[in-house]
């Protein structure tokens, strides 16, 4: 059996917790599916850019489902316990969901630079069947990568009643509360780290340097600004994304382990319908045809 850690609180600091987590929940659950609805409802929005987008959403609503539900129950009952299957079962969602979104941010950085580098052939290359063609492989890499992981965390040996020193299953915690022989499992999640933030963060970053030649390119300043403002949602969400990232994953504190751990579980998908939607005139203009558009009563 674990205990999960949490936050330790007093009786009206754990009402105002289960309170915030789930108004957080709620924004993050409503704003990523109306970002999905109007995706799914516009056909201005059928391109390869808000399918990228419509996955990103889902797999956002995946990814606070993994935890926050469970936060919001064990801050309101007081009931810390979670079992050794449920645990394992948190830990394989939350890499698998986690994982995919970092493949997917490169998917769309991509796409990007399709659209921005080869205007004119980019509704050619960029058809459906490439865009699922680009999507399957980050989400079975994820899958492959979270089995690995899993399958460790499954092989170390815990004593008694382990205390997971987080607000949820989280394979930084296990290794801390396990009493194996770590080293091995250490030295493939440094290997990992890798291949799951630095590859995909260094064709980011190259995808960028091709962007902002590109741009430059460009002679009027106005055009140059409209140009690379399309990617600035993309890169707000990157910046947020692999910076908190880094900062959980560098951190040795408990209290900042915590609060690390709930920023980047809950801030990029509270941002992402934000960003999407405050800066992309297509998901303005489409919500407002939606809103404004009158529907005959039924008899």
């Amino acid at each position: 059996m674990f205990y999960i850690f949490a936050f330790s609180t007093s009786e009206t600091e754990r009402i105002i917790l289960v309170t915030a987590v789930l108004v957080i929940y709620l924004l993050i659950l409503s704003g990523n599916l109306l970002i999905i609805s109007l995706i799914c409802l516009e056909l201005q929005l059928q391109t390869s850019m808000y399918f990228f987008l419509s996955n990103l959403s889902s797999l956002d609503i995946l990814y606070v489902s993994t935890t926050l539900p469970k936060l919001i129950y064990i801050s309101h009952t007081g009931d810390h316990v979670m079992s050794y299957t449920g645990c394992l079962s948190q830990l394989y969602l939350y890499l698998l969901f986690g994982d995919t979104e970092c493949f997917l941010l490169t998917t769309m950085a991509i796409d990007r630079y399709v659209a921005i580098c080869f205007p004119l052939h980019y509704s050619l290359i960029m058809s459906k069947q490439v865009c699922v063609l680009l999507a399957f492989p980050a989400w079975f890499m994820a899958s492959v990568n979270a089995s690995i992981l899993t399958c460790y965390a499954h092989n170390l040996t815990f004593y008694g009643l382990v205390e997971v020193k987080n607000f949820f299953c989280d394979i930084k915690a296990l290794i801390s509360a396990s009493i194996s022989d770590t080293t091995s499992l250490r030295t493939f999640i440094t290997v990992d780290a890798m291949f799951v933030g630095v590859f995909p963060s260094c064709l980011i970053l190259a995808s960028y340097v091709c962007i902002i030649h590109t741009v430059l390119k460009i002679k009027s300043s106005h055009g140059r600004w409209k140009t690379f403002s399309s990617c600035s949602s993309h890169i707000t969400i990157v910046v947020v994304y692999f910076g908190s990232a880094m900062s959980l994953y560098l951190t040795n504190s408990l209290e900042q382990d915590l609060v690390l751990s709930m920023m980047f579980v809950t801030l990029v998908p509270m941002l992402n319908p934000l960003v999407y939607s405050l800066r992309n005139k297509d998901i303005i203009r489409a919500l407002k045809q939606i809103i404004h558009t009158k529907k005959p009563c039924p008899l």
